[in-house]
């Protein structure tokens, strides 16, 4: 799961305490990891190929601009494969924190 505030809620907690759950563990991606989660990545397809640029005047043109998007790609699904090795991933990861560390290094006042 992402790290959404709504997952660690007392409802959850105490909904995943239950005896029947007792075996259901949560696990979460790091923050700024959505990229990790493969459905984050069938929505950025969605978004770079149908919806970016379209022109929706109503909830059901947005809705069947979806639904037909979605079917399209069922007809046909690709997987998504992973192209960077493990080592690269690390490294962009870090190059990016050290950034965001200069970047809040200097604008603290």
């Amino acid at each position: 799961m992402d790290n959404l505030s709504a997952h660690k809620t007392p409802e959850i907690r105490k909904w995943l305490a239950h005896k029947d759950r007792r075996r259901w563990h949560l696990h979460f991606t790091p923050t700024s990891s959505s990229w990790l989660n493969l459905v984050e990545r069938w929505f950025k397809e969605l978004t770079d190929k149908r919806l970016r640029r379209g022109v929706f005047t109503s909830v059901e043109d947005l809705t069947d601009a979806i639904t037909t998007w979605a079917e399209h790609w069922n007809s046909d699904p690709k997987p998504f494969i992973w192209k960077a090795t493990a080592e690269q991933i690390i490294q962009k990861v870090s190059r990016g924190r050290n950034t965001i560390h200069q970047i809040k290094s200097t604008t603290d006042h």
